[in-house]
């Protein structure tokens, strides 16, 4: 009996309301048949989520915050809050190009979205996207960033419109436009909870865009922090992208700690062929790719890399032989060399050995830094063909540290 009586009283007052104002009296009816109508609990609830639908319906712009406001912290309406929310969320969509700036409108769309937050009613993500689109600049676009982060995982939709906003805004920074550095890091925030590969070229581009460092910082942990293997996505940047691009990459990659070494193995190897093949090669992102890689493959001994490592020694000694580089990017090429090379390194390392001991044995003088890096890589690879040059060190005016390397690389050569 007591339902009957409440299911005739909501068609009266639904009847009598959409003479006042059939929009709103469409939408509060459309709200009211989603109520789930199992169970005297649930009945119960239902008849308080109602109560305050009207109420809400009825009220004016500050009241309607008002009813929210008290809604928070009702117990009564808890199970089913999310979808008061919901209905007053619709509200300010439908009502945004009249209040758009109005104080109580941006502090109903504020209680909304929070109150749609901490309920976790996930229902609403495209009405919060359209919401976000309306406040875009604004705080209020900025807590919907955060809601939808929480509220939209696995929704496809949602992760591409927030991922190619973000990608629209980067191209509007790089052509010199003003960007709301609070909205990129809120998109940034949004990503790391919605946590879906898809983001990898969003975030990517931020690092690669020239935003202040705080905001490239907060893409850089957004990208490790997303739960998949990024080796894929970074080895087909380091390939396809420009220099900067290419270094980036590479630089995300030796410090990303999901990566194994084998992984920065062919990282740094395809890094050190870019470097060295690319039509930029004389770029200087280009130089520090190719320098980084080396640095990077000497203690992981990759030896797939011992013909890149030979064309790396060529072409560091020239550019040291013209002044063009420092002596310290000429003994990490040679250190290379003898962490990964073969018999054919061996080979080279030997010539150039065996060139200055002709000239100290001429004039005295040698670089012993140079010296005597040589001689220790020709002891890692243990290649025996180096015997005569290193033994001819005993014989000349080196200095005690370079005949005792010497003397240790003769050690491990391999009969």
């Amino acid at each position: 009996m007591n339902k009957q009586v409440s299911i005739v009283f909501l068609l009266v007052f639904l009847a009598v309301y959409a003479f006042c104002d059939p929009q709103t009296a469409q939408s509060t009816s459309s709200a009211l048949n989603s109520i789930p109508q199992n169970g005297a609990g649930s009945s119960a609830v239902n008849t308080v989520l109602q109560t305050y639908m009207q109420q809400f319906s009825r009220a004016d712009l500050a009241a309607k915050a008002q009813i929210l406001e008290k809604a928070v912290s009702d117990n009564e309406i808890y199970e089913f809050s999310g979808q008061l929310f919901e209905y007053g969320l619709r509200f300010v969509l439908d009502n945004a190009a009249l209040f758009r700036d109005d104080p109580d409108m941006l502090r109903l769309a504020g209680l909304v979205v929070n109150g749609l937050r901490n309920s976790g009613y996930n229902k609403s993500s495209g009405d919060l996207w359209n919401l976000f689109l309306e406040y875009p600049d604004s705080a209020i676009g900025i807590e919907t960033l955060i809601t939808l982060g929480k509220l939209g995982k696995g929704n496809k939709v949602i992760i591409d419109n927030i991922n190619n906003f973000l990608l629209s805004k980067n191209m509007l920074y790089r052509s010199g436009e003003n960007v709301n550095y609070a909205v990129i890091s809120a998109c940034i925030s949004a990503i790391m909870e919605l946590g879906d590969i898809s983001s990898y070229p969003a975030l990517f581009d931020i690092m690669c865009a020239g935003y202040p460092e705080v905001i490239a910082f907060e893409a850089e942990g957004a990208f490790e922090l997303l739960p998949s293997d990024p080796v894929l996505f970074l080895l087909d940047a380091i390939e396809n992208k420009p220099p900067d691009g290419k270094l980036t990459a590479f630089r995300l990659g030796i410090h990303n700690k999901k990566l194994n070494l084998a992984d920065i193995g062919l990282l740094s190897e395809l890094a050190l062929e870019q470097g060295l093949t690319s039509r930029y090669a004389e770029n200087a992102d280009s130089a520090d790719l190719r320098y980084e890689a080396a640095l990077a493959l000497t203690p992981l001994r990759w030896t797939r890399a011992n013909a890149l490592a030979i064309r790396h020694y060529y072409r560091v000694q020239t550019d040291f032989q013209h002044h063009v580089v420092a002596k310290n990017r000429f003994i990490e090429a040679i250190e290379l060399l003898g962490a990964v090379g073969n018999s054919d390194a061996a080979l080279i390392l030997g010539l150039h050995l065996g060139l200055i001991n002709a000239r100290v044995d001429r004039t005295g003088e040698f670089d012993e830094e140079v010296t005597l890096a040589i001689v220790r890589s020709l002891g890692q690879i243990g290649d025996k063909d180096a015997f005569d040059h290193l033994l001819n060190i005993s014989t000349l005016s080196y200095g005690e540290d370079i005949q005792a390397a010497a003397r240790e690389a003769i050690d491990h050569l391999r009969w």
